[in-house]
């Protein structure tokens, strides 16, 4: 369930970015960020 959450924040950032046009070093850097975020909760669901 919290995955699921994750992802419609992750594409809701998305849409954000894309209303306002950022650049695409920008987008990836985000991406990025919410990947580790993404990885540090699973961690957590495991221990």
């Amino acid at each position: 369930m919290p995955m699921m959450l994750m992802m419609i924040m992750m594409i809701m950032m998305m849409m954000m970015m894309m209303k306002l046009k950022m650049t695409m070093m920008m987008m990836m850097m985000f991406m990025m960020m919410m990947m580790m975020v993404m990885m540090m909760l699973m961690m957590m669901m495991i221990m």
